[in-house]
């Protein structure tokens, strides 16, 4: 599978990217956005127009002078395929060049076994060609694959076995997959590809500084610094599933100062009591209450599971603890994805789940505020949109909570690209590695 597709110059990817950006522009209006000269615009327009990676719209008329005719991207000018491994489904998605959907498929698995996820990958790339027929095959750009860093960690909280999780560790993803193609091949974590997407198509465009957060199987989060997205020094920057919810520095904790308490944590004010147990020695978060239908067992047996050691937010935060919930008491652990959630007899357990995710993701939010002055938090997932906005007016409650001196309170906002935002991010980084202004 080749592409006929040629490697662009710099004005021509900024051409785009001023297309990608505002749509449609008449050629002395391009030539302003991308300040070159009208003669030097001229030439590359047309030499986009004759590759079809641009297309002229009607002229507009009723101005003075010669009708324009708008130039704006070609949808069929080029794709890109978009693949997410996640814990619990495969995902593959083809986006022409305007960011249009025009395939998708989901492998629904309990658990990802490495040779059938890849052979899954293979047969799915091959309907794309099919679909696409010869021409349109030609002008596939590439592939991007997005995925868990540490796909085989946490495998106690997903009901997996140990051997299930290590098959994953000395598996190259990149590399396996560019095996499979001669299409390039690139490569984000499955947060930071959700976060690319909410950057180029939902509310990130408007944001310069915002903290990411994607609540899958398992939570996590990714960071977008000045308009771009921020690795940071191993790619992983932004890790929030990973952040511990209490101190671990022995049963006293890092406690406010209230004296008598047989050892709080660090964060026993989060689930609205006044910071101090007096009873336990641990905050709502290190042993769930088990009101409203909550059984907590399976977020505290997770906890144990690695050592003893500090909770972290995906531990409580995660669907895959409100699935476990609805699994214990014997209902579809697909009501997250719809108005069931809300509706008996899940609801009791989905409040539970919510007020224990929402007192998380609050400490967490408060912590990063601290270290990174934000314009927003966006939360977003493979969840359903009214279970998100209670889970949201629920963190709003919580971070009231909080002494915000000396720091700003970011506002919290829900992602709107939802579901697909992890397969759509790896798509756009193909998109974005063939076409996007070279930094």
């Amino acid at each position: 599978m080749l592409s006929n597709l040629r490697a662009l110059g710099p004005n021509e990817r900024l051409m785009l990217h001023h297309l990608r950006r505002l749509g449609s522009l008449a050629k002395a209006d391009l030539a302003r956005a991308t300040e070159l000269s009208s003669q030097s615009a001229s030439v590359i327009i047309n030499r986009l127009l004759d590759e079809k990676l641009v297309r002229k719209l009607e002229a507009v008329r009723g101005r003075v002078g010669q009708p324009s005719q708008p130039i704006a991207l070609n949808p069929d000018g080029a794709y890109a395929i978009g693949i997410h491994i996640g814990r619990r489904s495969l995902e593959v998605m083809l986006l022409d060049l305007t960011g249009q959907a025009r395939f998708r498929a989901e492998v629904v698995y309990p658990h990802p076994e490495v040779d059938a996820v890849f052979a899954a990958i293979a047969s799915q790339i091959d309907v794309i060609v099919a679909q696409l027929g010869a021409s349109g095959a030609a002008r596939l750009c590439g592939i991007g694959v997005a995925a868990p860093l540490a796909l085989g960690t946490w495998h106690q909280l997903l009901g997996q076995m140990p051997e299930q999780a290590r098959q994953w560790a000395n598996v190259d993803i990149r590399a396996r997959l560019q095996a499979m193609t001669t299409l390039p091949v690139v490569f984000a974590k499955d947060t930071a590809a959700a976060c690319v997407a909410e950057l180029l198509a939902g509310r990130g465009r408007d944001l310069p500084d915002y903290l990411y957060v994607y609540l899958d199987a398992l939570a996590g989060g990714s960071l977008v610094l000045g308009g771009r997205p921020h690795g940071g020094a191993h790619g992983n920057a932004g890790a929030l599933g990973s952040m511990p919810l209490r101190s671990a520095a022995g049963e006293r904790g890092v406690s406010s100062g209230s004296s008598g308490s047989s050892g709080t944590s660090g964060i026993s004010g989060i689930s609205g009591t006044s910071g101090t147990s007096g009873t336990s020695g641990t905050s709502g978060l290190d042993r769930p209450s088990g009101s409203s239908g909550s059984n907590g067992a399976g977020i505290q047996r997770g906890a144990e599971e690695r050592g003893g050691l500090p909770a972290q937010l995906l531990s409580v935060a995660s669907l895959a603890m409100l699935e476990q919930r609805y699994t214990e008491a014997g209902l579809e652990v697909d009501a997250a994805r719809d108005e069931r959630a809300l509706a008996a007899p899940w609801s009791d357990f989905t409040h539970a789940w919510a007020n224990e995710a929402a007192d998380a993701l609050a400490y967490a939010v408060c912590n990063a505020a601290c270290v990174v002055d934000l314009d927003a938090v966006i939360v977003d997932g493979k969840l359903w949109r009214g279970l998100l906005a209670l889970l949201l007016a629920r963190v709003e409650t919580a971070l009231a909570r909080y002494d915000w001196s000396g720091v700003d309170r970011p506002p919290v906002l829900a992602g709107e690209v939802g579901v697909d935002a992890n397969v759509i991010g790896a798509a756009y980084l193909a998109l974005h590695a063939a076409f996007a202004p070279v930094p």
